[in-house]
């Protein structure tokens, strides 16, 4: 096999393995992990947990004109809260006290629409996606659920300029002299939200209970299109059990809940560089995921009990995160939710890329200098091979009159063609494999950085320079492509040519169906390839001269 067959292999591959995640995404089946509980707790320490809340609806209430509540699923009532940071701006429902609103001013939906801001929490029922919280009395104590009225100092809460914290209380009667006071806590430039509820038990009957997150949303699966990376990125809800990530089909949830209990663990809901994730603050939480038939998923977590004795008070803290896919805060958030970024299964070799990356960048300021500096470490880290490579492409290219004259002697005969050009390599110490090994120990590293490129919020909607406005997204005049092309051209001119008549015809047009495949992907990958083809063309040009000269 030669260098430029390779080339030919390498996009059915890439086609195959296009069409292999999308495959993935539409007929996965649900991991046995993920309903299993983690190691360590026993069945009589699963017994100290309440169950995970199947809570009911939100109070009902007037349903927007035109809008349809899917499955009975009424709207969010009530008066509601408004919350604004320098990163986000919520809605705090006052019947329930739970967060139904974030939108995302420093990510617009469209760059060339920057005033429109991605809403990620919504409690419309035809967008529908809220985060409820609550505390599960056990025995006759009263609960706290989306039903219990609250009341606030006011109507809303901004972060002022110099202070970096942001509380916003919230309080609630109980009968039996029980009060509850929630308070969400926000962060300057922050997306993770604390959330702290302290019950004071001022009546005569000690109170016992838990707090418990949840997570609501109407699934919206992306419609699959090869001219569009990112419906290839996974939507829906994603567990970690305290040992390993899953992510959980909508249908089989449908059909059969997921539950663990597990110390360190966390749910989320995830889309295309965003997500909404609950973490319980409990040692050690139960979990319960279920979806019904009209597409809407649920995602809940409880805590251990606490008993608060009359007169006493005790304080529950949790922690959510709503906002962007940044992974150095999500790492902060909680163990491994940086695992939400999806890079698959590829992950290994993606993060330490993204890692590099991100340092390149904290230097020159820019992602697409730091894609083309990146491209020179890695053309370094190689260079050994690709020369061993080079070397054994610039003999094949000199051994071309000598294999063209066997070709012409033994056109009749296949076998002796083979012996005698085998001969040939031996004799002159040129192995015709060689110039596969540095594409094919590259591929690995190309899709890991596709990966990072589509899935890595930092990069969205980020400039480069001139018309490269977007590094995430193909380039609109479809330049970069072109030039990527041009140099996949030249540097076929510099390797030997296929012996085969019918697979050197292939070779040629294979620029233009490398082109037109490369046209649809994220502008910072085609920068990617087309300076690698650029060093490429420079190693080889250098490496055919060197072994000219010693002629």
């Amino acid at each position: 096999m030669d260098n430029q067959r390779i080339f030919l292999w390498m996009a059915l591959g890439l086609l195959l393995w296009m069409n292999y995640q999308a495959w993935l995404q539409d007929h996965r089946v649900p991991p046995p992990s993920a309903t299993a509980p983690a190691a360590g707790p026993e069945s009589s320490a699963e017994a100290e947990l309440p169950a995970p809340p199947e809570l009911p609806d939100a109070p009902a209430g007037d349903t927007p004109a035109g809008a349809a509540a899917p499955s009975g699923e009424a709207p969010v009532s009530g008066a509601r809260l408004r919350i604004v940071t320098d990163v986000l701006e919520a809605g705090i429902s006052l019947t329930g006290g739970d967060l139904v609103s974030a939108t995302l001013p420093d990510y617009p939906v469209h760059k060339d629409q920057p005033d429109i801001p991605v809403q990620l929490l919504d409690p419309d029922p035809n967008g529908l996606f809220v985060i409820r919280a609550g505390l599960r009395a056990t025995e006759s104590a009263a609960s706290v659920d989306s039903s219990t009225v609250y009341k606030a100092q006011g109507t809303e809460f901004r972060l002022a300029p110099g202070e970096d914290v942001l509380e916003v209380p919230l309080t609630a009667e109980l009968p039996g002299g029980v009060t509850v006071t929630r308070s969400w806590r926000f962060e300057r430039g922050s997306y993770e939200v604390g959330l702290t509820q302290r019950v004071d038990n001022g009546g005569e009957a000690p109170w016992s209970g838990a707090s418990w997150l949840q997570l609501r949303r109407l699934h919206e699966p992306p419609e699959r299109s090869f001219t569009d990376v990112e419906s290839y990125s996974f939507r829906g809800p994603v567990v970690f059990n305290g040992e390993s990530y899953e992510k959980l089909d909508i249908e089989d949830l449908a059909a059969e809940p997921v539950k663990f209990v597990a110390p360190g663990g966390w749910v989320a809901s995830i889309q295309h560089h965003f997500l909404a994730a609950a973490v319980p603050g409990s040692e050690r939480a139960s979990f319960l995921a279920t979806a019904n038939e009209a597409g809407i998923y649920t995602l809940s977590a409880v805590g251990l009990p606490v008993e608060v004795a009359p007169g006493q008070s005790a304080e529950l803290q949790d922690r959510l995160f709503v906002g962007p896919k940044l992974q150095d805060q999500l790492e902060k958030t909680a163990p491994k939710l940086r695992l939400t970024v999806d890079y698959g299964w590829l992950t290994i070799i993606a993060q330490p890329l993204f890692w590099v990356l991100s340092k390149i960048h904290g230097l020159v300021g820019n992602w697409g200098w730091s894609i083309i500096f990146l491209t020179l470490l890695i053309k370094l880290a190689f260079y050994k091979l690709s020369e061993t490579s080079g070397k054994s492409m610039a003999k094949m290219r000199k051994l071309q009159p000598r294999m063209k004259a066997l070709q012409e002697r033994y056109a009749d005969d296949r076998q002796k063609l083979s012996q005698a050009m085998m001969e040939l390599y031996r004799k002159e110490k040129v192995n015709p494999a060689a110039g596969c090994l540095p594409i094919i120990v590259q591929m690995p590293v190309f899709l890991a950085l596709y990966w990072v490129l589509l899935e890595s919020v930092e990069m969205r909607q980020a400039p480069f320079m001139l018309w490269i406005d977007d590094l995430s997204a193909k380039d609109p005049y479809f330049i970069l492509p072109l030039l990527m092309g041009v140099t996949m051209f030249f540097q076929q001119k510099l390797n030997p040519a296929p012996p085969d008549p019918l697979q050197a015809k292939v070779m040629q047009i294979l620029p233009v169906v490398f082109t037109v495949f490369f046209a649809f992907f994220p502008a910072g990958l085609v920068l990617y390839w087309f300076v690698n083809n650029l060093l490429s063309i420079l190693q080889q040009w250098h490496i055919n001269r060197t072994v000219e000269r010693m002629a």
